[in-house]
């Protein structure tokens, strides 16, 4: 692969669409480049190179990068010298009608060159690779997160044969990093300062099974457990028929989290089947009621697809009651994406839009009822908090994070301060109040 060199560039903006998993690539990618003596541009108009690292994996995800990549193209019309990098899950599955709708881009990459980076921008010849890149802890990394926390990739790909999901054909199958080269890198961000690590992977738990170790991330968690200096450890994107009784023995340790992402993705049986899932409603508040006797104060997320091809009012309905009956303490929703390459593909989509849209919305005023009681329950506790920083909105107010909420996607802490320098740092706050999904405190 080759382009002509460009050994002048000396400032990158590196932008970065998707899911924690594609930051976590791009804070690999941001550490080779200033290995390498770049420098990285917040503006892309003061930067010699944009760098868009995007997502590929539903329709809205590829409106996003598209977005991204045509004001790049604008930009370098201005700019004739600027260089144009794209990479990631969208050039990985589209590269060919990507790079005939966008001549002006430089480079194209997909998921297997993120450690080639620097000869990518510079036009140089590299081997590619094979498969998705998976990092090390010998890897370059500079964070993007607070300093308090970070995000820790442990295996790349998916095994799973979910009908709707593009993954396994974008990445390939599940790989798992070795449990030595994570804790190697857990200690290397608990040496940084870090008091929180989110464990991020397609499915969390099967982890180490592609390697014939069942209850990996059992162990993964308890080895992560004794790294002195970390505070919290949180699992990510797990799988509901993952859940084993050494998972949950494991979860017990006060070091992780107690909070589980499991994706049910919907509760009728007949839809599941159709979307290669196994957890029904049945199943699901099983699963959910032994999890929540066997972890205390357990936080539970789910994520769900409506309007999936054979979705009836019947079948929304058995949805609907299933989260009234399961009482999430978060959740997401997603309208159903039909992805070319997946086995739901021929399907079709037979649900309108706006049905989609109504449907969604009615999940979302239902869960609004649900979280603004489960938080009810904390008003008047004392509970530790991930200080983030200082709220850009509210004098004498700090942001911050319990146990029970993850980065990104879960509500916050609002913390009441009169003075002093609390980011990064985990303080006692006493909770007053509550409201639909987020808490209120002072500090003690």
């Amino acid at each position: 692969m080759s382009q002509p060199s460009r050994p002048d560039l000396r400032r990158v903006a590196l932008i970065t669409y998707g899911c924690a998993k594609n930051l976590v690539d791009s804070e690999v990618m941001a550490g080779r480049l200033l290995e390498s003596g770049f420098a990285l541009a917040g503006d892309p108009a003061r930067a010699e190179a944009v760098l868009l690292n995007t997502c590929g994996f539903i329709r809205a995800a590829r409106e996003e990068a598209l977005e991204g990549i045509a004001e790049a193209v604008a930009l370098k019309a201005g700019k004739p010298g600027l260089r144009i990098a794209v990479v990631g899950c969208f050039p990985e599955r589209s590269r060919d009608a990507l790079s005939a709708r966008f001549p002006e881009v430089d480079v194209w990459a997909g998921v297997r060159d993120f450690d080639n980076v620097v000869s990518l921008l510079r036009g140089k010849r590299f081997r590619a690779g094979r498969r998705a890149f998976l990092y090390s802890d010998r890897s370059p990394r500079a964070l993007s997160t607070p300093p308090g926390w970070a995000y820790l990739k442990i295996s790349e790909g998916c095994s799973g044969r979910c009908a709707f999901c593009a993954i396994p054909g974008i990445k390939g199958g599940y790989r798992s990093r070795s449990s030595a080269s994570i804790v190697q890198e857990a200690r290397g961000l608990a040496d940084k300062g870090v008091k929180e690590i989110n464990l991020v992977s397609q499915d969390s738990t099967f982890f180490g099974r592609d390697r014939g170790r069942e209850d990996g991330l059992a162990r993964l968690l308890d080895d992560l457990a004794r790294v002195d200096g970390l505070s919290w450890i949180r699992v990510l994107y797990g799988c509901p028929e993952g859940v084993t009784d050494k998972l949950l023995e494991a979860m017990g340790n006060p070091k992780i989290c107690p909070y589980f992402d499991l994706p049910f993705q919907h509760a009728d049986r007949a839809v599941l089947r159709r979307m290669g899932r196994a957890t029904d409603a049945r199943r699901g508040l099983h699963l959910l009621e032994k999890i929540r006797s066997r972890v205390p104060e357990a936080s539970v997320r789910t994520s769900l697809i409506v309007g999936f091809p054979g979705e009836g009012e019947r079948e929304f309905e058995a949805l609907r009651d299933f989260v009234r009956k399961a009482r999430f303490d978060h959740l997401g929703v997603f309208a159903y994406s039909p992805e070319e390459g997946t086995r739901a593909y021929g399907l079709g989509d037979p649900v309108p839009a706006a049905v989609k849209e109504e449907r969604r919305k009615a999940i979302l005023d239902l869960q609004a009822g649900i979280s603004s009681s489960l938080l009810r329950r904390f008003v008047g506790r004392m509970i530790d908090v991930l200080i983030e920083g200082r709220s850009p909105e509210r004098p004498r107010t700090w942001l911050g994070r319990s146990r029970w909420q993850a980065p990104e996607v879960d509500g916050l802490v609002f913390v009441r301060a009169s003075a002093g320098r609390l980011e990064n740092r985990i303080r006692r706050v006493r909770i007053t109040s509550s409201g639909t999904y987020d808490l209120e405190g002072r500090l003690t």
